[in-house]
């Protein structure tokens, strides 16, 4: 016996086997119609008795392998139904002799037979006949089962004599000697009428007796058997057969212990203890009264070995193996068959069932003992095909005990066995169907989904070689996209376990498949139902994690623009300059919101007009990385993507990128992700598939279209940010100015929108108030502006601004020090400051203590407004929304003049009096100080002349206020 049978196991001793043939030609599909309605008896009631009989059906069985029947009763072909299609009374006669044909093949231990004949009608099948059934068509025959199970009880008849005749032989004539096929060549010239000799054949004989006891349903008769025959062949140390009978007690054990079975699958087996022991004790009493023999004292043997009287040992109860010696006998069995070359296929065939009775007992390290013998046993020349089977058979007794990573592995020693280079036709698709079946084994799935909760689970080496094996198996089956698909996933989920040589290499590969079959992201359907989700490059650039808050870098203007830092930051700065005019009163202009969830947001985009989305990415590839087509992925109202392309240096670091949109119309979108093409995969990669992403999508509220105006200056730009200022501006001026000088500022307005501009509303803000200003700093007519409304798109306004600094610059007494030490002679009141730097306090006259040397006096004055810029129009006014500009202005104040002297003189009047100033030209250029009535004083540069004005009134007035009054 040469070829194992792998699905064995412990119960299947008590069952008999039949094979089930086609005869002639017989359709596949209609033959195995029938030999499933065939298989389905497979356990049968026997009538008058409580007995089960239980049936392995086989169509297909090796004629060597019925040699061994007698060794193992269960090997036995004892029963042959044969299917076969006759259209036509001519061809019965030679359906007949094939049947007759067949029935020969196993002949010797055949007890009964049927042929099934379908398509054949008229006088022949009319006939009546025990052995054959006609049917007039693979659909009509409704009572198959029944005739089957007629055939079994037959055989059961046969089964039962046979037994009988075994057990209750007293003709005293010599019991034969049972051998397998290999023995028969070492038993010629030997001395039959030796003790030895005798103990030899009475042993097996016994065994024997137990195999039919078993397959006829008496499971304590047997039991006593085995021990009888464990017994006798132990003494002559026969121990092929010893093992035989060892197994048999152990399948007797087993069956009594795990009624259920422990093949791993309903069997619809319902043996119990009371059938096993009483019933059909009782039933053998009622029915058979000679059964009770079978029941054997080990010391009441006759010289046949067949006790006369055995009525003392009737109820035995200690028969049966309990769950740890049925493991213990199974081990002494498979050892003695391991003494045998020739019974290899008996001893892996032991150890397998070993494995199944321990799988049941969840003692996994014992049965993964009898799996590692099972590897090592030497069946000789095996083909291509049994060594696939042998493999795929030790992968799932290993899977049953709980070795998944074992499994896997012989699962795909088992696939590369497929595609040997001694097979002429390799099998590659049933490699790669073996190959699939191993990934759960390696902790492997092919969804990329589990790859982003958690760790990284397996060996990660293991399974990029188990994902390269599937892209070549895939290649060689024909199936371009497959491998695609299969590479894809490596790239993703593997990419920080590769090498940068493996990086370029896999990358070229996918290259080169993609210019044949180019990636997407449809879901693959396998031929056997397997789908293969889509592979999705959201490391190619990489994100590893977003955060959604106010964090800007650039002045953005005016523009609606939803900004998201991709890796290692993954910013969203959300602008706004389109807000509800019910909420201006609480937040008017800018707004932003930090978003943790898929919600409503507190920003807006607008119908129409370009959305921009910026992104840093990051490339962890050595080489140069391109994306191609990369846009946003939205969901809502409508909205049209513009892709970018970029190219990635090796290894960039951050690296910004802005993708950029339209909404064509209003409501709310969302931004679900991005989108890219790299190496021909095209990836759809969404926010809810990044791990550290806390949303699924950000929601924005697309608004009605409004106008958009782009503002513009005669002054230049201020390289000055506002201070303090927690406004974002849309552009800022600046500009220089003396005391008291008034500067035109002209802006321009241009509606660059496509909504006509019909409301403008103008305000300002100072900044900072601590200095004590006179007078309106920015001031303006809107009039003229307002009457050119509404703008159309193109079209331009313009608005004077008229920017006037009058401050005051007055000190205190410490200032009049500081001009003496200037060499400057100071009298009268202390108005004035200096306000040049060669005025300023020298440091090494002031002692360190003391507290002016601890004052920085900054000689140049600063004023800072915001102005806004309010405006609608269109369907968004219609809406209530407004968009605004913000205009900065930043002005430097240098003082033009001041007093270092003040004094009076009387005048002719009494309520008059002459005011003596001496005037300080603290600027570098020339000036002239005119005064009410008085002629002008002309001041150079750093000059300093007295001035006298005359007939001043005396009045409840501050010098400063007076001073203030004559030079303005």
């Amino acid at each position: 016996m040469s070829v194992p049978d792998y699905m064995q196991c412990a119960e299947d001793h008590q069952t008999v086997l039949v094979v089930v043939q086609p005869v002639g030609i017989v359709p596949e599909d209609q033959f195995f119609r029938i030999y499933k309605r065939i298989a389905s008896v497979a356990q049968v009631s026997i009538r008058d008795s409580q007995r089960n009989l239980y049936i392995r059906y086989r169509h297909h069985y090796l004629p060597e392998n019925n040699e061994w029947g007698d060794f193992q009763t269960h090997r036995k072909v004892v029963g042959l139904i044969s299917v076969t299609t006759c259209g036509s009374a001519k061809e019965w006669p030679q359906t007949l002799d094939r049947f007759h044909s067949q029935k020969e093949v196993f002949g010797a231990t055949l007890y009964d037979s049927r042929l099934l004949v379908f398509g054949l009608q008229g006088e022949i099948a009319e006939q009546q006949r025990t052995d054959v059934a006609f049917y007039s068509s693979y659909e009509d025959c409704p009572n198959v089962e029944k005739r089957v199970e007629d055939f079994v009880e037959s055989i059961f008849i046969v089964l039962e004599s046979k037994r009988l005749d075994r057990a209750t032989d007293k003709s005293g004539d010599k019991i034969p000697l049972l051998c397998v096929p290999f023995e028969k060549k070492d038993f010629v010239g030997l001395d039959t009428d030796s003790r030895h000799y005798k103990k030899r054949c009475q042993g097996r004989m016994r065994k024997h007796v137990g195999d039919l006891c078993l397959q006829a349903g008496m499971l304590q008769d047997a039991l006593v058997h085995y021990h009888m025959a464990v017994e006798l062949l132990r003494s002559v140390n026969d121990f092929l057969w010893l093992g035989a009978a060892l197994e048999g007690l152990c399948s007797a054990s087993v069956i009594f212990h795990y009624p259920g079975g422990t093949a791993g699958k309903a069997s619809g087996r319902k043996p119990s203890l009371a059938q096993g022991q009483g019933q059909a004790a009782d039933a053998g009493k009622r029915h058979r009264p000679g059964a009770q023999e079978v029941l054997i004292d080990p010391g009441a043997l006759t010289a046949n070995g067949i006790s006369a009287d055995t009525s003392s040992e009737i109820g035995r109860a200690k028969n049966c193996l309990g769950p740890e010696d049925i493991i213990e006998k199974y081990k002494e069995a498979i050892s003695y068959y391991g003494k045998y070359k020739n019974a290899g296929v008996i001893e892996l065939e032991a150890c397998v069932k070993a494995v199944r009775v321990l799988a049941i007992q969840k003692r996994a390290m014992e049965a993964s003992e009898f799996l590692q013998n099972a590897v090592y046993i030497n069946l000789g020349q095996l083909s291509e095909e049994e060594k696939i089977q042998r493999y795929s058979i030790l992968s799932e007794l290993y899977h049953l005990i709980g070795f998944h990573r074992k499994s896997a592995f012989f699962k795909r020693v088992a696939a590369m066995q497929c595609v040997a280079p001694t097979i002429p036709e390799p099998g590659w698709r049933a490699c790669y169907k073996l190959l699939l079946e191993t990934l759960p084994g390696y902790s492997l799935s092919l969804d990329p989904k589990d790859f982003s909760k958690g760790s990284h689970r397996g060996w990660a080496a293991v399974q990029m070689r188990l994902l390269h094996e599937l892209v070549y198996a895939s290649r060689r089956m024909g199936n371009p996209g497959l491998s695609v698909r299969h590479l894809s996933f490596l790239l993703q989920t593997m990419l920080d376990f590769l090498s940068d040589q493996e990086k370029k290499e896999v990358t070229q590969s996918l290259e080169n498949y993609t210019s044949k079959c180019p990636g997407g992201m449809e879901v693959l359907t396998l031929p056997d139902g397997l789908k293969l989700p889509p592979v999705a490059f959201s490391k190619l650039p990489i994100i590893r994690y977003v955060s959604w808050g106010l964090d800007l870098c650039t002045n953005l203007g005016h523009t609606h623009i939803l900004v998201l830092i991709f890796v290692c930051v993954f910013h969203v700065h959300l602008y706004t300059l389109a807000a509800q005019i019910c909420n201006a009163s609480a937040s008017p202009g800018l707004r932003f919101t930090r978003m943790h969830c898929s919600t409503s947001s507190e920003f807006q985009w607008v119908q129409g007009e370009v959305c921009e989305v910026q992104l840093m990415v990051y490339n962890p590839m050595p080489f140069e990385l391109r994306v191609e087509h990369m846009g946003l992925l939205t969901s809502g109202v409508e909205f049209e993507a513009l892709p970018a392309a970029l190219s990635l240096p090796a290894e960039s670091g951050l690296y910004p990128v802005t993708l950029v949109g339209v909404p064509r119309t209003a409501g709310n979108i969302t931004v679900n992700g991005y989108h890219t093409s790299v190496f021909g995969v095209t990836s759809d990669c969404l926010l809810e598939g990044l791990p550290s992403v806390l949303t699924s999508g950000c929601v924005v509220e697309v608004i009605p279209s409004l106008p958009r105006l782009q503002l513009s200056t005669s002054l230049p730009r201020s390289a000055h940010p506002l201070q303090p200022s927690k406004e974002e501006l849309s552009s800022s001026v600046s500009v220089q100015l003396f005391n008291g000088e008034t500067q035109h500022l002209t802006i321009t307005l241009e509606n660059i929108g496509s909504e006509d501009l019909e409301t403008l509303e103008v305000a300002s803000k100072t900044c900072n108030t601590k200095e004590k200003l006179f007078g309106e700093f920015l001031s303006w007519d809107l009039d003229e502006a307002v009457s050119q409304l509404p703008l159309k798109p193109g079209q331009s306004v313009t608005l004077t601004v008229n920017i006037k600094v009058r401050l005051d610059f007055s000190g205190g007494e410490n200032l009049l020090q500081d001009l003496n030490d200037d060499g400057i002679s100071v009298t009268g009141l202390p108005i004035s400051s200096p306000l040049r730097q060669v005025l300023k306090p020298r440091a090494e006259t002031k002692p360190l203590g003391s507290e002016s040397s601890k004052t920085d006096y900054n000689h140049v004055k600063t004023l800072e407004a915001v102005m806004t810029f309010k405006y609608s129009g269109g369907a968004g006014k219609v809406e209530g929304y407004y968009r605004d500009l913000t205009l900065g202005v930043h002005v430097d104040i240098e003082p033009s003049v001041f007093f270092t002297r003040v004094s009076t003189l009387p005048a002719t009047r009494t309520r008059q009096c002459h005011l003596l100033l001496d005037v300080f030209n603290s600027t570098e250029h020339e000036l002239t100080v005119s005064a009410n009535n008085n002629q002008d004083l002309v001041l150079h540069a750093s000059e300093c002349q007295r001035y006298v004005t005359f007939n001043l009134p005396i009045q409840r007035e501050s010098v400063d206020d007076i001073l203030l009054h004559s030079m303005y």
